[in-house]
């Protein structure tokens, strides 16, 4: 489901840590979203772990039918496919997304932005080969683009102000998509819980022994699988951890790199050192949009916006003396977490 600025810049998921009990903990995994998921659970008296994949596997396809940019027959893509400047049906899940999206948006000065998929398609980026355009035509395809063009009907309906603007979910769906789980979850009685898909992720809980979950930030380089930083989630109501990193996906040419992160005011790749930031939020939705939205402005201006808005967020920038990190003051004086 991750076609845009998400899409393709995911952590890997990790538990660093046993417990006595482990034997108590089950899990549930499959393959979702273009990704995989996973799901740790426990709670006394046992868990019906078959009902529950799938109950988890009933909402996937659900979502996918609603929110999939890679379905030409989900809701979402026959919003996109209608060229019409009417209003449009949609439902309140996709308004909602589109709600919080836009208020992410214009803290971020615009440079994250749902309609920005016309601007990856003309820089290769979906179909994975390099075409760096001509000014004129990002010029073009910026007059599709921007939340100024796209109108909240009502709680259930949207409306373009050009017939060609497309809104690509994919940078805040999979967050929703974690929401969605976790509360499938919780419906069996579950209050003890880690779900993961692709590395965005919510805890719930403890482990049986009363340690805490942990997870780990994954090490933003390319190619690599190891852990940059490991976190201890001390509280046991929901708590969401989302990174979005440009290490995993992005185009080496002329001795140029060119991030698949494209900046919505200006059509270009963004050219800044940040190549991974994750944020910790109560709503797994709202981390994920601004993970990424941090991510398209860099440390020097999303620094800056995350402390303006309470955001708790932690970059990893890349120099020639190798990675630096940096973290905004609602996440160091979090006290719900111990990072190591």
């Amino acid at each position: 489901m991750k076609l845009l600025t998400k899409v393709l810049c995911m952590i890997s998921f990790f538990l660093l840590a046993s417990c006595s009990k482990l034997e108590e903990i089950k899990k549930i995994n499959g393959y979702a979203q273009g990704t995989t998921w996973h799901v740790s659970v426990w709670k006394e008296g046992g868990v019906n772990t078959q009902q529950l994949q799938g109950e988890i596997q009933k909402e996937f396809n659900r979502l996918d039918s609603v929110l999939s940019n890679y379905r030409s027959d989900s809701v979402i893509e026959g919003f996109n496919n209608n060229s019409t400047t009417d209003p449009i049906e949609v439902g309140s899940e996709i308004v909602n997304l589109v709600r919080v999206a836009r208020g992410v948006s214009q803290a971020s000065g615009g440079c994250y932005d749902l309609t920005v998929r016309p601007l990856f398609e003309l820089w290769g980026f979906s179909d994975k080969v390099l075409t760096p355009p001509e000014e004129a035509k990002i010029q073009g395809q910026l007059e599709k683009v921007g939340f100024d063009k796209l109108l909240t009907i009502s709680d259930t309906a949207l409306r373009k102000q050009v017939p060609l603007l497309r809104v690509d979910l994919s940078s805040i769906a999979q967050g929703y998509s974690v929401h969605r789980i976790a509360e499938i979850v919780e419906r069996y009685g579950i209050q003890n819980y880690l779900v993961e898909i692709g590395g965005e992720l919510q805890t719930r809980g403890q482990k049986p022994d009363g340690s805490s979950w942990r997870i780990g930030i994954e090490r933003p380089l390319p190619g690599g699988h190891s852990v940059q930083k490991a976190i201890t989630i001390k509280q046991t109501a929901p708590l969401s951890v989302m990174t979005s990193g440009t290490y995993r996906h992005y185009f080496d040419e002329s001795g140029r790199r060119y991030s698949h992160i494209i900046d919505a005011v200006s059509g270009q790749p963004v050219d800044h050192s940040t190549v991974s930031v994750t944020v910790i939020h109560d709503n797994p939705t709202v981390a994920d949009a601004w993970s990424t939205a941090l991510l398209c402005m860099g440390y020097v201006k999303g620094a800056r916006v995350a402390e303006k808005n309470d955001i708790a967020a932690f970059f990893i920038n890349e120099t020639g003396d190798g990675l630096i990190e940096a973290a905004t003051p609602n996440w160091i004086e979090m006290e719900t977490i111990e990072v190591h």
